[in-house]
Parts: C-alpha cells; structure tokens; sequence
C-alpha cells in the first residue's frame, strides 16, 4: 500500500471515529437522562389568582435533587431532566440542596441490592468525566461538588451555603433581589468516602454539609433499607457519626436500614434530616417512613422532606404529594415536614423546578392554610438549617 494511500486511510479512520466519539458523547448522555428523569402524566391544575399571589411571597426550599450527576449546565434552561437555575428562578424556588451519587447498583431495587456492580463507572466515561473519577467514588464526590462551586462562581446570584452564617447572608440578599438563589452540597451514601475517614475532612472543604450514611446497599459503615443484610451501624460507622457530629454535619437517614436509623437516634443528639421520603401509612413501600420513624425524626428536633416520585407517593399526580404532606403533618405536626422532591434522581415526577406553583395550588385546594404552607414549602428547611449548619 502506497504511502499517500495509508495516510488517507489514517485520516478517514480518525475523523469517522471523532464523528463516532462526538456522537457518543454527545447523544448517549441525552438520552440516558432524559429517560430517566421524566414528567408523569399526571394532571395540571388550573391556577387561581390567589395561588399566584401567594406562590410569588413563598420562599421554597427543596431538601434532595441529584442535578449534578447530568451533565447538563445548570445555568442553562433544558428541555429536560427536572432543574437548572433558570426553571428554578421561574419556579420561584430559592434555596436547592443538591445531593451527590457516587455509586447505584445494577438492577437497583428497593427490596435487596449488593455494592458489586456500579452504574455510574459508565455514566462518568460517557459524560467525559475526569479520568481520576471513573476509579474513585471520593473523586466523583469531590467533582460533582466542584460543579457547583463553578456555577457559583460563573452565576453571580447563585450562593453555596456552608454555614449558617452563609445562610442568613443569601437571605438578606434575596430580599431585596428575588433573583437570588442557593445551594448546598450533600452526599447520598457513606461509601463516597471509601472507606478513608479522612476523606471526610476533603468533602467538608469541598463544601458538603450533609451526609447520608447509606444509599441502595450496605457498607462499612451501616445498612441501607435496600441491602442485603440492612445491619446497624459497625464500629465504622459509630466512629463515622462522632466525625460527622464534630465538624457539625447533618446527618440524613434517607435510604437507611430501620437498624441504623435506631443506632444513629441512640448515639447523637443531634437533629437528623431524612432529606427525600414517603410516608408508609399513605404508601406502603419499604422505601418510606412509619409513623414511628416518622416520631423519631421529630423527637430529634430534625426535618422530613418529603418526595414526589411515584415509588413515594403511590400516585403519578401532585394531589398524591399533598396527601403524604397532609398524613406526616397530622402524625408529628407542622414543624418537622418539607420538600425532598428526589427531581433528577431518575425518577418521574409531576413538575420540574419551573412549575412548583403546581404544589402551591394542590394545598390551597387540599385545605392547606397559608402558614402550612409558607412552613412546608421551605421555611421549615430554612430554620433547619439555620440550627444545624456551622455557625460560620
């Protein structure tokens, strides 16, 4: 074969696997999310002038949204997936506390999963995520939380909350500018820190603040509600709490095994947050709370926000929200209820960030007085926050 001829054939090779590679990169991530994070078919309500009224003096605040495992720019509105910060400022929703997911299983379940097999190795490649990340689950921690700060930085009116002080600062700013927004950085599952304590110490000055002990399996550290032993906390985890209390984190009992959710109330004293939930007395699924867990969580001084997927509320529409809201309320009362909408957690749910007004007018109808709702749509959280966070 002449010279000229392998040349030419190099470069066709080349430019047909660039073609290839874009495509890839490009379509496949697409695609991915946008069959995972859908809109149920649930119906609309029509609004009424006194939702509209109210909805623009709310101030809301959601407890769990898995956005930066996508690879979309938040700064941008997107014709899918559940949020970015535009549809967020159009929803009115002013404070998002973003969960990272650093490993979920094969053929997850809610009934019995193992920590064998990982979805997001491949997730992480195909989005042309930092190699570092595709080997180490406290890398990909350390980069979704990266992701964030850089939207803070390029986005002017977005604050990363890390203290209470933080808080009270965006606060104040977002009163007088209701374009204003926040958010603040948690990890679904302990098996983020692999098993290195130390990593602890990195993830605090990355900014997380919140920390769920257990995702859709167990580890070193305790039992998730979907493992395939669901223990209590082991000797790693006991350390992991006293960590975790020391540096004034939040813990969130979400996806935890009933036994590490009774340690955990016996060992800190402190408030816990099950920051994304149903309610098991309105739909009885292994994934959502008793009414016991639910008293727990109250007795704690701590904060239940509750989700709006259907594998939460056992409905497909925004009325099935209000009536998880309504029973967790009635069960420990208005202070310990909120948001923990699960969006872009490759679930289906009946809004995206613009249309929380949709919520607003449920509990209007629902019967919801005005302070229920200003306390369940993010003032709770807020005043959670407020307490729980570092000081500074």
């Amino acid at each position: 074969m002449k010279q000229a001829t392998i040349i030419k054939f190099v470069l066709i090779f080349g430019l047909v696997a660039s073609i290839s590679l874009i495509i890839v990169l490009t379509y496949v991530p697409y695609h991915v999310e946008s069959s995972r994070n859908t809109l149920t078919d649930g119906k609309q309500l029509r609004i009424s002038p006194q939702t509209q009224a109210l909805h623009k003096q709310l101030f809301i605040a959601d407890a769990h949204a898995d956005s930066l495992l996508w690879n979309r720019d938040l700064l941008h509105n997107s014709s899918y997936g559940h949020i970015d910060l535009p549809r967020m400022r159009q929803g009115n929703l002013g404070l998002q506390i973003f969960s990272i997911v650093s490993k979920t299983p094969r053929h997850m379940n809610l009934i019995k999963n193992t920590g064998d097999t990982d979805n997001i190795t491949a997730l992480a490649m195909v989005q042309a995520w930092p190699p570092r990340t595709w080997t180490s689950l406290a890398e990909r921690a350390l980069y979704q939380s990266q992701r964030l700060t850089s939207l803070s930085k390029r986005d002017g009116a977005l604050s990363l909350i890390t203290s209470a002080k933080s808080l009270n600062d965006f606060i104040a700013l977002r009163r007088a500018n209701p374009n204003q927004i926040a958010g603040l950085l948690s990890i679904e599952g302990a098996q983020a820190l692999e098993n290195e304590l130390s990593n602890l110490e990195r993830f605090y000055k990355s900014g997380i603040r919140i920390i769920g002990l257990a995702h859709l399996f167990d580890t070193t550290y305790g039992g998730s509600a979907h493992g395939e032993q669901q223990y209590g906390l082991t000797k790693q985890g006991k350390r992991l709490i006293r960590e975790i209390d020391a540096r004034h984190m939040i813990i969130d009992l979400a996806h935890s095994s009933q036994a590490v959710f009774n340690d955990v109330m016996a060992q800190s004293d402190r408030a816990v947050i099950v920051s994304h939930t149903g309610v098991y007395a309105t739909c009885p699924s292994p994934r959502n709370l008793t009414d016991s867990q639910l008293r727990q969580v109250a007795a704690s001084g701590g904060l239940i926000g509750i989700g709006f997927w259907t594998q939460a509320t056992c409905g497909n529409d925004v009325m099935a929200i209000t009536r998880s809201l309504r029973h967790a309320v009635s069960v420990v009362g208005i202070d310990h209820v909120a948001l923990g909408s699960d969006m872009d957690g490759s679930v289906g749910v009946p809004f995206d960030a613009a249309n929380y007004i949709q919520l607003t007018e449920a509990m209007r109808q629902q019967d919801f007085s005005e302070q229920e709702i200003r306390a369940i749509m993010g003032e709770n959280l807020l005043r959670f926050l407020q307490h729980n966070l570092p000081a500074e």
